[in-house]
């Protein structure tokens, strides 16, 4: 049900996203509850979603150089689903300062849309990146993450304001 739409795409061509340097942020998919995982992997909901939403990102040939995560299982296995897809140049890695509770401001000026780069982390960390980026507040939330969903951003080549350029969920409710 996530296909490109009908009006996006021209002469049968779906628009070309090779060319466009942008920062792609994804909080991992669905997760076990800890009763059934301890580690908390994928559930199959969470790993279809992902690959869904992954296979739809390839569609529109988004290409990221590199893919970082925070080395939790599920982020992990949802780094290794967009890898799969994605093929990044410099494939996937872990990265510290991605987990739930670290701290926005100490990676939010490590980040650049040059990059290319996708990260995969948790709530309420990715939510408050996006929000440190685009309005300089941790706290004051303005983007509701899914699992599994991409956030695209990019920045303003003279002022280097970031802001959102597209979002891409598993589902629209």
């Amino acid at each position: 049900y996530l296909i490109p739409d009908k009006h996006i795409i021209r002469n049968n061509k779906i628009p070309n996203m090779e060319e466009i340097m942008a920062l792609y942020l994804v909080q991992h998919g669905i997760s076990l509850p800890k009763t059934e995982d301890p580690e908390q992997g994928l559930s199959e909901t969470g790993m279809s979603e992902v690959r869904l939403i992954a296979e739809v990102a390839r569609n529109y040939r988004v290409q990221v150089a590199t893919i970082k995560h925070s080395g939790k299982k599920r982020a992990c296995q949802t780094a290794e689903i967009f890898a799969e897809l994605l093929t990044p140049d410099d494939g996937m890695a872990q990265l510290d300062g991605l987990k739930p509770l670290d701290d926005v401001t100490a990676l939010a000026p490590t980040l650049s849309s040059d990059a290319n780069i996708m990260l995969i982390g948790h709530l309420p960390f990715m939510e408050k990146l996006v929000s440190f980026l685009i309005t300089g507040v941790a706290d004051k939330r303005i983007f509701k993450f899914q699992n599994g969903g991409i956030i695209c951003l990019d920045q303003d080549p003279e002022e280097r304001a970031w802001f959102i350029k597209w979002t891409l969920m598993p589902k629209i409710s």
